[in-house]
């Protein structure tokens, strides 16, 4: 199931209160309403200075000059450029305050978001593509930035300086203001519909932009660009990207100029407003009616001019807004995401731990579609004992060895950790207690070092030094020219299979965890690379209680016991010896790696 395909349903609405994803907005501000209560002080002051210039213009036309009043007129002028002053100086704190807790509402988001996903479960990561995530994670939340620094702020900004304009148009001339305000209503109609255009348009273009980030992680990682070029896929891999590309560009088009034409007649309807007033005010004045003086007029212009800015952008902050709800619901569908796996109310914290595993009649399932993975599985591991699984490809060897350091949870019975269910355990035991060597070895695009000392930060050299070592491959890394400090490259691609694997154990002996599980940490080399991997293991396994889950049998002869695998149910269990002797599956399984062991050599 792919992110985008979430069934997500908002809850209903309440036709009394702000739709849910409006309050939930809101909700990301709170944390910062002592610095949003000063913005809107400012925000006030700043609107009332605005609407103060246009009055003291009206006593410059009406009394000073007329007058010849030449210190009034040059008190009044002083008075226009310090509004100008202190406009400037409130924009620029108003700016600076409102950006810094947009900027910390934005981080607040992307870490809610990354911690969220670190919450989920592998069978999510399972499901959903690497550039899918991480477009709603740099697209979705960067796409929001305009409205979380600004718009909030530009929307309380501008609607108070509509409110105070309005206040001081009718101080002045409450007939010319209605003639103003006629068209109010139409220009509010077309920009809500306005915004409810872009806002569809915005949900497809992220779809877009993720789909195209997805395609871009996929072919331009190290495996992608091996895969395209040996294939000779290269310029369909090109011809596909520019086709997501195209698509893209028609939406972002759309996206702009989605009532473009709309929002254009507004501007000109309301620059035409200035003559309009002229006009009426001429009409009133033929027909006998009270006249307007040239002060209050010009001041009344003046007035509808500075309102003009804020109404237009008024509407557009609206319409912007409606386009940001589409990003919020994107966002909120990783953000309300269920996590399958969660640590207890009341964890148990393990201080010493034995490394004893129990599987007390474990059954799993991935789904209900897909029926049971595992069925009754019953099997002890002493502390400090061995076992191994084997058996056929899909009988469920490494789902079950998935259960041990809860990367699922099973659907019955359970996996206990010496004698405590591992689903009661806190986070920090599991992780304390279970190490893990997969065939699948991941390492960053850092040093050798850091890759390293990811399984423990505080490590000093010596032991980093120790665990290669013990790992076998300190020799390799010493002769490398930049020696623990060398890059390893995406994915570790500038070391073969064989010495990756054995960074990943010895990144697993510096962690030093009391259980060990290798899913089959071999399979992937060759006879001789395997052999030197598994003294690795040997040295790594000694005095820990090891689960191997293991495809060829030559790596497991010597556990404590082994346990056969077939359709998710114990088929086989016993030591080597013993499982040899009853010449069932298991032997079935050494025959054909016998068979099979001159082909791989």
């Amino acid at each position: 199931m792919k992110p985008d395909a979430i069934n997500w349903t908002p809850p209903p609405k309440d036709a009394n209160r702000p739709p849910a994803e409006v309050r939930r907005i809101l909700r990301l501000f709170r944390p910062y309403r002592g610095r949003l209560a000063l913005v809107g002080l400012l925000v006030g002051a700043s609107s009332l200075v605005s609407v103060a210039s246009p009055f003291l213009l009206r006593e410059i036309l009406d009394t000073a000059i007329p007058q010849g009043r030449t210190g009034l007129l040059s008190l009044l002028a002083l008075g226009m450029i310090l509004t100008a002053v202190m406009n400037s100086v409130f924009g620029v704190l108003q700016t600076l305050i409102s950006t810094t807790v947009g900027q910390r509402v934005m981080h607040d988001l992307r870490t809610a978001v990354y911690a969220q996903l670190q919450r989920m479960p592998l069978a999510f990561f399972t499901r959903t593509r690497t550039g899918e995530v991480q477009s709603r994670i740099a697209n979705d939340i960067g796409g929001m930035q305009a409205t979380v620094t600004s718009t909030a702020t530009s929307l309380v900004s501008n609607l108070t300086a509509v409110i105070a304009t309005v206040v001081a148009m009718l101080a002045l001339d409450w007939r010319l203001t209605l003639v103003s305000l006629l068209l109010l209503p139409v220009f509010v109609w077309i920009s809500r519909r306005v915004g409810r255009e872009r806002k569809k348009i915005t949900t497809r273009r992220q779809k877009q932009m993720a789909a195209m980030a997805a395609t871009v992680t996929e072919s331009l990682s190290v495996s992608g660009i091996l895969l395209g070029r040996t294939m000779g896929r290269a310029d369909s891999l090109t011809k596909g990207f520019a086709e997501e590309s195209e698509k893209l560009v028609d939406l972002e088009v759309r996206s702009s100029m989605a009532g473009r034409w709309r929002m254009s007649t507004i501007g000109i309807v309301m620059a035409a407003m200035p003559a309009v007033i002229y006009w009426a005010a001429g009409l009133a004045l033929q027909s006998g009616g009270p006249a307007v003086s040239i002060g209050t007029l010009v001041a009344f212009v003046s007035l509808q001019q500075g309102l003009f800015r804020p109404a237009v952008s008024l509407l557009s902050t609206g319409v912007d807004m409606q386009t940001s709800l589409a990003l919020f619901q994107r966002i909120f569908e990783y953000l309300d995401l269920d996590v399958d796996i969660t640590e207890p109310e009341n964890p148990v914290r393990l201080e010493t731990i034995r490394g004893e595993i129990r599987f007390e009649d474990v059954d799993f399932s991935y789904d209900e579609k897909s029926g049971p993975t595992l069925s009754g599985i019953d099997v002890t591991v002493p502390a400090g004992g061995s076992l191994a699984v084997v058996g056929p490809t899909g009988s469920g060897k490494s789902t079950l060895s998935h259960l041990v350091p809860r990367l699922y949870d099973v659907t019955g019975g359970r996996v206990t950790l010496d004698g405590v269910d591992v689903r009661d355990l806190d986070f920090d035991t599991l992780a304390r207690a279970v190490g893990v060597v997969s065939q699948e070895t991941y390492l960053f695009h850092a040093s050798v070092a850091d890759n390293l000392r990811f399984a423990k930060p505080d490590a000093t050299d010596a032991e980093i030094e120790a665990a290669a070592r013990a790992a076998q491959i300190h020799d390799h890394i010493a002769s490398l020219p930049d020696g623990y400090d060398t890059l390893v490259g995406e994915r570790g691609y500038r070391f073969s299979g064989g010495e990756k694997q054995r960074l990943a154990i010895a990144r697993t002996i510096l962690r030093d965890p009391p259980v060990l599980v290798l899913d089959e940490a071999t399979s992937a080399l060759d006879t001789r690379t395997e052999f030197a991997v598994q003294e690795a293991i040997d040295a790594l396994s000694e005095g820990r209680t090891t689960i191997t889950i293991a495809h060829r049998l030559s790596t497991v002869r010597d556990a404590d016991q082994i346990v056969v695998l077939d359709g998710g149910r114990t088929a086989e269990r016993g030591s080597h010896e013993e499982l040899l002797r009853r010449d069932g599956r298991y032997a079935a399984l050494v025959r054909r790696d016998t068979q099979l062991a001159p082909a791989t050599s």
